[in-house]
């Protein structure tokens, strides 16, 4: 009886070519090693999300600690600043605090756009661990500032190194990309979001706990915090010394250093970043397509984030949420997220999640109509809903399909610019939102936001 060979259908072109680098990497990449990888990947992304996520709920106290107590006189000049924003954008005066942790934020923002692509180059060329433990030990450094800023100044300093330092996330999406398969991809990038979903839901609920316990002390209460998230970051650093191995051989690194610094200095222009300017071996069918992909991946987190920002001032004034009600909106959509994402994202069909990632940005337009002309707690929590559905596919979906491009030397400085662009989003976006937000209203600023996501959707469809 005849033995019949059957090829994999992911190794077959539609003209019924072999395509086989496909099989080859398919064959390259044992299962077994590819899970204790994304193992490993997983729990050290979530014990840095711990750390990273528990400062956010205390924004509010520790700009009013600093209001009072800085001494380097940096905090006063900031404040005029905000409050000739909040002027600008017509802003009630209680939302000043709220503003400047919008300014924060989008300053930690900007400097990983800055930072991201020259992480991922320096790792395609030095490798992944090296430059992982480089991320890690600049984030624990930023913490231990934190626990010794006694003044505004510090507290500022601290913020810019950990921006600087923040490149673990786009190393992890290259990470995956050197263990997985094509077929496999996609439950690999599930699975950092994952990790973001649970990081999001458990570190606010800890940074909430010393926010209330904050009020009843008088001393620097926030050494506590610094503290725990510092020790978080440093048992990382151990964490993926011990654990973590190199996924890019030396074999597989094809630049040199001189290259590196090169194309790094030229993503420092967003021009730069949306045409991928230094990338080789390219045609220019795959340049087209990496470039919509990239523009639409800018535009679509412009306007999430802008949306994202102005959902606590919707809330407070519409719902009168406290802040205890507000992380319980947040934790909501953050199991809403995690449930989606580790039980049906991770399991999306390859070759599916263009597909699924324009769905999702088609799901986020009826949300915020419905968030934004909400007059009832049951309308906001159907449009929060529909908000955490399309979140769940739409980032992780899109990492998916930019991973597909490129050769493997070529796949930190790829991730890095892909996680720079969100970076410059995010970065710019909560001043567009406030801004059409205070302007407009909520009900037209959210419809306007999100009738503006077709723009990306469009655009990404276009793309091959």
């Amino acid at each position: 009886m005849p033995v019949v060979v059957r090829r994999k259908p992911e190794a077959i072109d539609k003209n019924h070519n072999v395509n086989k680098s496909s099989i080859d990497e398919d064959l390259e990449k044992p299962k077994s090693d590819e899970n204790k990888t994304l193992c490993i990947l997983f729990i050290s992304l979530l014990i840095d999300l711990l750390a990273f996520t528990l400062i956010l709920p205390l924004f509010p106290s520790l700009v009013s600690y600093y209001r009072i107590n800085d001494s380097s006189g940096l905090f006063g000049l900031c404040e005029s600043k905000i409050e000739w924003f909040r002027v600008l954008v017509a802003a009630p005066p209680d939302f000043n605090t709220v503003l400047f942790g919008g300014l924060l934020g989008s300053v930690f923002s900007m400097l990983q756009f800055m930072a991201s692509p020259i992480i991922g180059g320096f790792s395609d060329r030095f490798g992944r661990k090296k430059m992982m433990l480089i991320s890690t030990a600049g984030i624990s450094l930023s913490y231990l500032i934190w626990v010794l800023s006694d003044n505004f100044t510090m507290f500022v300093i601290a913020r810019i190194v950990g921006g600087i330092s923040k490149g673990n996330i786009s190393l992890a999406a290259s990470i995956v990309t050197d263990v997985s398969s094509p077929k496999t991809r996609g439950k690999g990038m599930a699975l950092i979001g994952v990790a973001f979903s649970l990081g999001f839901l458990v570190g606010p609920m800890i940074g909430a706990a010393f926010s209330a316990w904050s009020k009843e002390k008088e001393d620097n209460w926030f050494v506590y915090p610094a503290m725990l998230a510092f020790l978080l970051s440093v048992l990382n650093v151990l964490y993926l010394v011990i654990f973590f191995k190199e996924t890019l051989p030396k074999e597989k690194r094809k630049y040199n250093t001189n290259e590196v610094i090169s194309q790094s200095l030229q993503y420092l222009s967003p021009a730069a970043l949306l045409n991928f300017s230094t990338l080789t071996n390219f045609n220019e069918s795959e340049k087209r397509s990496i470039r919509k992909i990239g523009l639409s991946y800018l535009i679509y987190l412009f306007l999430y984030s802008g949306m994202e920002f102005t959902l606590t001032f919707l809330t407070h004034l519409r719902f009168n949420f406290n802040s205890m009600q507000q992380g319980k909106m947040f934790l909501f959509i953050g199991v809403i997220m995690t449930i989606l994402q580790g039980g049906v994202v991770r399991r999306l069909k390859p070759g599916s999640e263009k597909l699924m990632a324009q769905m999702g940005l088609l799901v986020i337009i009826p949300s915020f109509i419905l968030v934004g002309s909400a007059q009832s707690l049951t309308t906001l929590y159907i449009g929060l809903s529909l908000y955490a559905l399309s979140t769940a596919f739409v980032v992780p979906c899109m990492t998916t399909v930019v991973s597909k491009f490129g050769e493997v030397h070529q796949k930190g400085v790829i991730m890095g610019i892909f996680r720079s662009l969100g970076s410059l989003g995010r970065a710019l976006g909560p001043i567009f939102g406030s801004f059409l937000y205070w302007s407009l209203g909520p009900e037209y600023s959210y419809a306007v936001g999100g009738i503006l996501l077709l723009v990306p959707y469009y655009i990404l469809k276009s793309a091959n």
